[in-house]
């Protein structure tokens, strides 16, 4: 039997740092990795680590020169070239070197690098934890190995997932970001539950299992959860579940009961500041449906006055704003101090103009209050708001006759056929007996088809006219003060669509009624004499608003109106409506959790393509509907009863001839202008 050949080791000597140079057979020729910089700083620390590899130069007659060449190790090189350049490192100092002198160069080189793995993941966490116990800090931990805190933090993150799930990863029975996903919950029990369930799962993504580890729990980012505030739900004893490797919003409040409690309990307490007013009634309510208030009418209260300090005080704050926009209006960067300052002037200016809103007595006896929170998390109170049945009675007016008039109810119409008996009436012997009806209604009639022709040769005051009566209409809840019969109608949804109120667009609108509402006179009665002191600019924008109020393009299944629906579109395609710049995107309450399995995979195909679809077709359809939001996020995609056509081009105008409708025979020339016609025609 042969026995094996014995290895010998290639040599291992110290060479002065002067003898050494670098080897063109060096194979790495691209930057990757530690900086020379941090690697010169690295050997400064821990000195060096790893020999480097050497090969004898030869001369041209094979002798050797004394000088060495560095095929493998070129980096390291370097770094101690720094520190010498840096006087930190002698010239002479002896470097560690492995001399090999059989083989290729190259081969050395590429040996080195190829056979050299990187560390796993998981020995770096257990690296950095070890050192972490010993008393060293994350900060400490990323200057020793030249990386930031924060992937020193989301390593020894790791440390909260089972030791049964590591070693499943260490095995590659999962990937890294699988693994992080485990560390939104630290409860290792349940950890593991979930991994056994998702083996027999076909969606183990990182978002499901972050689904699975916070199901039951509110998100920071709820409205309820902003309203109490995390610091104050923590110290009631409440736990948060956060994400150090993705952004999580503030992260997940896992005692869902204790918030509600809480909520419940903060509203209480700010409702009764509320109650101390005066109110008639008031309604508390985590959140309240959009449109809860179409029904009733809205008593507006008038903003308390600033005093003669307040005054001052603003002036004083606009006048230095407006210095500072002008000393800085050519510079490219505001300085620190200078943007500071105009931030705090900008607050001061909102407080003082945020002023607290007064109403009357009699305001306060009929009308109530809604107490609620917004969608930020702060308290949201509307006030003023009057329900039918405390609506005080209206008062009948009585006419010359004594007779009452109901002022709700409709106007007679007037009739030209209609027969009218002529009564033979006597005259009084004072002459003071009112005019009879029926002449009234005649000269009425004739006056008011007068104000028909007028009104048709002023088109601005008609304008005028019809916007006083739109307003009327849309902004009192008793508006009968105008002889224009126009009755707008505006439709109110809520219920048709959850969620409604939380649109960018639905409260771009709600903004409008407010602003147009407080520009408006309280009384009816004081409406046209304000619409006319108004500048056309301002009649322009109120009257696009009422109209605005009135469209209605909604498809409803009892109510089929294609025609409705068919100038909506070409309105949309008009205004170049995109509902995506608008703010809608397909989420699970908006689109797909109301879809079919079919149906997602549909929109999915159609935005990303047959193999975004096709990654997704496995899933359960609560995991599909997820994953879809997540595929979809971005992407622009539409449903088709929101996506809006582009309008179609008109087409070019035919070139019309002028011939004459007698002899002109097909031969003629056309008639160019107007006057050889009438010629042609005589």
């Amino acid at each position: 039997m042969t026995r094996p050949k014995k290895i010998t080791l290639s040599a291992s000597r110290d060479i002065p740092f002067n003898k050494l140079v670098l080897s063109q057979s060096n194979v790495r020729k691209v930057k990757a990795g530690v900086s020379i910089e941090e690697l010169a700083e690295d050997i400064a620390r821990r000195t060096l680590l790893l020999s480097i590899t050497v090969r004898p130069v030869i001369d041209d007659d094979g002798a050797e020169t004394g000088m060495f060449e560095i095929p493998a190790g070129g980096r390291r090189y370097r770094a101690l070239e720094l520190l010498v350049k840096q006087r930190r490192l002698n010239k002479t100092a002896p470097v560690p070197c492995i001399v090999r002198t059989e083989g290729l160069a190259e081969e050395d080189s590429l040996a080195e690098n190829i056979q050299r793995a990187p560390l796993h993941p998981l020995d770096q966490f257990r690296a950095f934890q070890a050192m972490r116990e010993k008393g060293k800090s994350e900060e400490e931990i990323a200057a020793a190995f030249f990386v930031s805190v924060g992937v020193v933090k989301q390593r020894l993150k790791l440390a909260a997932v089972s030791a049964t799930l590591l070693d499943a990863y260490a095995e590659e029975e999962m990937t890294l970001d699988q693994l992080m996903a485990f560390t939104v919950n630290p409860d290792h029990e349940r950890q593991e539950q979930v991994w056994d369930a998702l083996k027999q799962h076909y969606n183990k993504q990182p978002y499901e299992i972050r689904r699975m580890l916070t199901e039951g729990a509110v998100r920071a980012s709820d409205r309820r959860a902003q309203f109490v505030g995390l610091d104050n739900y923590v110290e009631a004893g409440g736990e948060v579940l956060r994400d150090l490797f993705q952004t999580d919003d503030g992260g997940w409040l896992q005692d869902a009961a204790l918030l509600e409690t809480m909520v419940s309990e903060k509203l209480k307490e700010e409702t009764e500041a509320i109650r101390a007013e005066g109110w008639h009634w008031i309604e508390v309510g985590t959140d309240f449906p959009y449109g809860h208030t179409y029904d009733l009418r809205r008593i507006r209260g008038e903003a308390e006055p600033m005093s003669e300090e307040e005054d001052a005080t603003y002036t004083a704050l606009k006048a230095e704003y407006d210095k500072l926009e002008d000393d800085y209006a050519e510079a490219d960067e505001l300085p620190a101090e200078v943007d500071e300052r105009l931030g705090e002037i900008e607050t001061a200016m909102e407080a003082l103009q945020n002023r607290p809103i007064r109403f009357e007595a009699e305001d306060y006896a009929i009308a109530g209050a809604f107490v609620s929170i917004d969608g930020s998390g702060g308290l949201r109170v509307e006030r003023g708001y009057v329900r039918p049945e405390d609506e005080p009675p209206v008062e009948a007016e009585d006419d010359p006759e004594g007779t009452t008039v109901d002022p709700d109810a409709d106007d007679a119409t007037v009739d030209a056929s209609d027969p009218v008996t002529d009564q033979d009436e006597e005259d009084d012997d004072d002459g003071t007996k009112p005019l009879s009806d029926r002449l009234i209604c005649e000269l009425t009639v004739h006056r008011t088809m007068a104000l028909r022709d007028s009104l048709a040769n002023d088109p601005q005051l008609a304008m005028l006219a019809c916007l006083h009566a739109m307003v009327l209409q849309l902004f009192y809840h008793y508006g009968q003060d105008s002889c224009v019969e126009i009755s707008p109608r505006s439709t109110q949804f809520g219920s048709q669509a959850p969620n409604l109120g939380e649109a960018q667009y639905v409260q771009s609108i709600d903004l409008g009624i407010d602003t147009w509402a407080g520009n408006l006179p309280k009384q009816p009665e004081d409406l046209w004499d304000a619409l006319t002191e108004w500048d056309n600019d301002s009649r322009d924008a109120l009257f696009a608003h009422c109209v605005a109020m009135t469209v209605n393009a909604v498809q409803e299944p009892h109510h089929r109106k294609p025609r409705q629906i068919a100038h909506a579109d070409i309105l949309a395609s008009t205004l170049g409506l995109d509902m995506v710049k608008a703010g809608w995107t397909p989420t699970a309450d908006s689109y797909l959790g109301r879809v079919t399995k079919a149906q997602i995979l549909a929109a999915v195909r159609e935005a990303k393509g047959d193999k975004g679809a096709d990654r997704i077709a496995g899933f359960k359809k609560p995991d599909m509907v997820d994953a879809a939001e997540e595929l979809l996020a971005g992407s622009g995609w539409l449903p088709q009863p929101l996506r809006t056509a582009p309008l179609a081009e008109e087409p070019d105008e035919p070139e019309f001839e002028i011939v004459d409708d007698g002899d002109v025979t097909p031969d003629e020339p056309a008639v160019e202008d107007d006057e050889a016609a009438l010629q042609a025609a005589e």
